[in-house]
């Protein structure tokens, strides 16, 4: 399992990515996240929807009302043209992050 404080931190361009996907409900959200990393990333609804709100109101996601296929109410998420700038921003970032501890664990001990 990875902490939760890893976890947290990786919480915005995760839920980003997946919505970037196509729109999406909270349940399904924690779902694809939990197969990505073969359940190494387990969240639950107290852990994502602070974050969903909070992209909410950060202009990068816009949530709805709509019916699915079973015919149950649910609260759907999708990505504005502001979050899918803020996912390439986030990404960059994580990339960077990635690629420095790549080279620092790859490099020759002295």
């Amino acid at each position: 399992m990875v902490s939760r404080k890893l976890v947290a931190a990786a919480s915005t361009p995760l839920i980003l990515a997946v919505l970037a996907e196509g729109e999406s409900w909270g349940y399904a959200i924690l779902r694809r996240i939990r197969a990505l990393s073969e359940g190494r990333l387990d969240w639950n609804e107290g852990m994502l929807y602070p974050v969903l709100h909070r992209l909410e109101r950060d202009g990068w996601v816009e949530a709805f009302w709509s019916t699915s296929e079973e015919n149950r109410r649910r609260r759907y998420y999708r990505l504005t043209t502001a979050g899918r700038a803020a996912l390439a921003a986030e990404r960059e970032q994580w990339l960077t992050v990635h690629r420095t501890l790549a080279d620092l664990w790859e490099a020759p001990r002295a």
